[in-house]
């Protein structure tokens, strides 16, 4: 089982980690040459194309400009970061890859995917600089007006050559819809799942936002641990007070619901 999770905006280049190995990303001259458009853009032109504040446009536009390949392929403490130990949104709370051992972390370097609007994807272990470029931004470049275009069928690609190496025919999908849109599931070699996480809100069960993102990576801390491989296995997931709840779940949308 391959499973795909979204990035988050939420970033720790700080705190102290240990991870039994460091890799590159393998569509770093992909984003290098991304890098290299955001290079030209002014704060301005970053606060209008993002949608975000003058700071956060003055931070971004100096990462871009310190933004360098050589970066993720040194040993040396040159700013980079594993990827999983990178992000702190509401995904990787549930996730918690600082509580992973060195094995469980090896073993998500083979079966976690995290699709990017910089990196295209980038496995768990993957140096990376810090960046903010959603998967939806529109950034015209020579192979389109956005990133979906830019990124093409490369993530595609990706997925299929981990999917046969592992030699697991099922892609369990714990990414947003922004970002599973840069995924061309039609040509994926493996059936696509996606759980539907659902509170008990107000008199029915319906999908809040902060819990949904949390219970996915939760479930993808459980499938790397428990080494979950069939869809079988996957159902008997009850973390954080989920149950799989038969009668509104289909086969590959399982639904998980709490009451509280």
């Amino acid at each position: 089982m391959l499973i795909v999770v979204s990035p988050a905006k939420t970033l720790d280049f700080e705190s102290r980690v240990s991870v039994p190995e460091c890799t590159v990303p393998r569509l770093l001259d992909d984003a290098a040459q991304l890098a290299d458009v955001l290079k030209s853009k002014s704060p301005a032109q970053l606060k209008r194309m993002m949608s975000i504040s003058d700071k956060l446009a003055e931070q971004n536009h100096q990462r871009f400009q310190d933004w360098d390949a050589s970066a993720h392929q040194s040993a040396n403490d040159d700013g980079s970061r594993p990827a999983v130990m990178a992000f702190k949104g509401d995904v990787y709370l549930g996730l918690k890859a600082d509580e992973m051992t060195p094995k469980q972390l090896l073993h998500a370097q083979d079966h976690l995917r995290i699709l990017s609007g910089m990196y295209g994807i980038l496995r768990p272990l993957d140096r990376m600089l810090p960046y903010r470029l959603e998967m939806g931004t529109t950034l015209k470049t020579k192979r389109g007006k956005d990133l979906y275009a830019f990124w093409g069928s490369r993530i595609t690609d990706e997925l299929n050559a981990q999917l046969a190496a592992t030699k697991t025919p099922l892609l369990l999908n714990l990414a947003s819809n922004e970002y599973f849109r840069s995924v061309r599931a039609g040509e994926l070699n493996a059936s696509v799942v996606a759980p539907v996480f659902k509170d008990f809100s107000n008199g029915k069960y319906k999908v809040l936002s902060f819990f949904a993102k949390k219970a996915r990576g939760t479930m993808a801390a459980w499938v790397i641990k428990h080494k979950v491989k069939t869809l079988k296995k996957l159902v008997s997931f009850a973390e954080d007070g989920y149950t799989y709840d038969e009668a509104s779940s289909t086969e590959n949308a399982p639904v998980f619901l709490r009451t509280g």
